[in-house]
Protein backbone atom coordinates (compact mmCIF):
# COMPACT_ATOMS: atom_id res chain seq x y z
CA UNK A 1 0.00 0.00 0.00
CA UNK A 2 1.33 3.56 -0.52
CA UNK A 3 1.06 6.24 1.65
CA UNK A 4 -0.23 9.53 1.44
CA UNK A 5 3.15 10.50 3.40
CA UNK A 6 5.38 8.36 0.36
CA UNK A 7 3.59 10.53 -2.36
CA UNK A 8 3.82 14.13 -0.66
CA UNK A 9 7.53 13.27 -0.63
CA UNK A 10 7.63 12.36 -4.21
CA UNK A 11 5.69 15.38 -5.11
CA UNK A 12 8.51 17.70 -2.95
CA UNK A 13 11.17 16.14 -4.54
CA UNK A 14 9.51 17.00 -7.97
CA UNK A 15 8.98 20.71 -7.17
CA UNK A 16 13.10 20.32 -5.89
CA UNK A 17 13.67 19.64 -9.73
CA UNK A 18 11.74 22.31 -10.86
CA UNK A 19 12.94 25.00 -8.87
CA UNK A 20 16.45 24.32 -9.82
CA UNK A 21 15.34 25.58 -13.25
CA UNK A 22 13.05 28.19 -12.32
CA UNK A 23 14.75 31.67 -12.20
CA UNK A 24 11.73 33.34 -10.41
CA UNK A 25 9.82 32.90 -7.30
CA UNK A 26 10.73 29.08 -6.08
CA UNK A 27 7.68 26.99 -5.51
CA UNK A 28 6.74 26.30 -1.86
CA UNK A 29 6.71 22.94 -0.10
CA UNK A 30 4.12 22.53 1.30
CA UNK A 31 0.59 20.80 1.07
CA UNK A 32 -1.84 23.63 0.99
CA UNK A 33 0.92 25.53 -2.38
CA UNK A 34 -1.19 25.80 -5.03
CA UNK A 35 0.03 24.51 -8.10
CA UNK A 36 -3.33 24.90 -10.75
CA UNK A 37 -5.35 28.08 -10.85
CA UNK A 38 -4.58 31.68 -10.35
CA UNK A 39 -3.14 31.40 -6.96
CA UNK A 40 -0.43 29.03 -8.74
CA UNK A 41 2.78 30.55 -9.37
CA UNK A 42 2.96 27.83 -12.00
CA UNK A 43 2.32 28.12 -15.76
CA UNK A 44 0.59 25.25 -17.68
CA UNK A 45 4.28 24.17 -18.73
CA UNK A 46 6.04 24.16 -14.94
CA UNK A 47 2.91 22.01 -14.57
CA UNK A 48 3.51 19.56 -17.15
CA UNK A 49 7.06 19.16 -16.29
CA UNK A 50 5.76 18.85 -12.62
CA UNK A 51 3.78 16.37 -13.72
CA UNK A 52 6.61 14.35 -16.20
CA UNK A 53 8.99 14.35 -13.34
CA UNK A 54 6.42 12.74 -10.59
CA UNK A 55 5.84 10.35 -12.88
CA UNK A 56 9.35 9.63 -13.56
CA UNK A 57 9.73 9.32 -9.78
CA UNK A 58 7.11 7.05 -9.26
CA UNK A 59 8.61 4.84 -11.38
CA UNK A 60 11.80 4.79 -9.85
CA UNK A 61 10.71 5.10 -6.60
CA UNK A 62 7.58 3.25 -6.44
CA UNK A 63 8.26 0.61 -9.50
CA UNK A 64 5.03 2.42 -10.57
CA UNK A 65 3.91 3.17 -14.51
CA UNK A 66 1.35 5.45 -14.44
CA UNK A 67 -0.02 8.25 -16.16
CA UNK A 68 -0.96 11.32 -13.88
CA UNK A 69 -2.76 13.20 -16.63
CA UNK A 70 -5.60 11.02 -17.55
CA UNK A 71 -8.93 11.30 -18.04
CA UNK A 72 -9.83 10.23 -14.89
CA UNK A 73 -7.93 13.00 -13.44
CA UNK A 74 -9.09 15.53 -16.16
CA UNK A 75 -12.74 15.02 -15.91
CA UNK A 76 -13.21 15.09 -11.88
CA UNK A 77 -15.37 17.99 -10.99
CA UNK A 78 -12.90 19.14 -8.29
CA UNK A 79 -9.30 18.99 -10.19
CA UNK A 80 -6.25 17.06 -8.07
CA UNK A 81 -3.79 19.65 -9.51
CA UNK A 82 -5.27 22.08 -7.32
CA UNK A 83 -2.84 22.31 -4.35
CA UNK A 84 -0.14 19.65 -3.36
CA UNK A 85 -2.46 17.64 -0.87
CA UNK A 86 -5.32 17.28 -3.80
CA UNK A 87 -2.88 15.85 -6.22
CA UNK A 88 -1.35 13.98 -3.47
CA UNK A 89 -4.49 12.36 -1.80
CA UNK A 90 -5.84 11.61 -5.94
CA UNK A 91 -2.59 9.90 -6.45
CA UNK A 92 -2.72 7.81 -3.41
CA UNK A 93 -6.21 6.94 -3.93
CA UNK A 94 -5.63 5.78 -7.75
CA UNK A 95 -2.72 3.75 -7.20
CA UNK A 96 -4.01 1.59 -4.16
CA UNK A 97 -6.88 1.30 -6.62
CA UNK A 98 -5.05 -0.48 -9.42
Amino acid sequence: MITNQQIIALIYSAIDELNATREGEQVVKDENTALYGSASLLDSVDLVNLLLTLEELLEDELEVEYVIANEKALSQKNSPFKTIDTLATYLTNALNER
